[in-house]
């Protein structure tokens, strides 16, 4: 049998040239949904509730305000489904505020306690209305500019929103969360990190097409 090693050199070629460009196609979709503009002075960071793990977008916020680039730290929950509502109409008493763990982390954070301000959002279920209960509430109280903290995936969404939906009336920024564990950079390796991708590309998609039947 002969072998022709140019063939054979040639379809090693291929095969590498198309491994690269599946790496930087698939990081290109992880990388197109993280963005990042951080001023130098805000008002307050706005930690988004909606979505996954909210520890890291409060140690950001926490961060944030450490290195003095917003003098308060807004936070916001509280989701009350029919079925707690009953409950709680039938004399049932939460044994903790809702605000009271992400008060304990930013204060941890070294927040100071009187600098965290908690918003009761009970019908925020989505980015889209928890953008417009918390937003018009800042806006409310005179407030103007702000830093979102979110999980990096849901960075540029957050952003879009929340800016199309206050465009004249909020300066919006976004720091996606340093210690969010998404990797762009990989994130097809890992099961959790392709549902988070698939879902914000969804969201994103029911998002748009909401805009189109509004």
């Amino acid at each position: 049998m002969v072998f022709d090693f140019r063939k054979i050199f040639l379809l090693v070629l291929i095969i590498a040239f198309l491994v690269v460009i599946h790496g930087k196609i698939l990081t290109g979709i992880g990388s197109i949904l993280v963005v990042e503009d951080i001023p130098p002075k805000a008002e307050v960071a706005v930690v988004l509730n909606t979505g996954v793990d909210i520890y890291p977008r409060l140690m950001e916020a926490a961060n944030l305000y450490r290195t003095v680039k917003v003098d308060k730290v807004v936070i916001n929950g509280n989701r009350k489904t029919d079925t707690l509502r009953g409950l709680e109409s039938s004399g049932y008493d939460p044994p903790c505020k809702w605000y009271a763990e992400a008060i304990g982390v930013l204060v941890h954070q070294k927040v100071a306690k009187d600098h965290i301000i908690a918003i009761s959002a009970e019908d925020a279920y989505d980015s889209v209305s928890e953008a417009k209960i918390v937003g018009e509430i800042l806006i409310n109280n005179g407030i103007s500019n702000i830093i979102i903290t979110t999980s990096k995936f849901h960075s540029r969404r957050a952003r879009h929103i929340w800016s199309k939906m206050y465009a004249g009336k909020l300066k919006v920024y976004v720091a996606p969360a340093k210690n969010d564990p998404f990797n762009p950079e990989a994130w097809w390796k890992n099961g959790r990190q392709i549902r988070w991708v698939l879902s914000e590309y969804g969201a994103w998609l029911y998002y748009y097409l909401m805009q189109i039947f509004d």
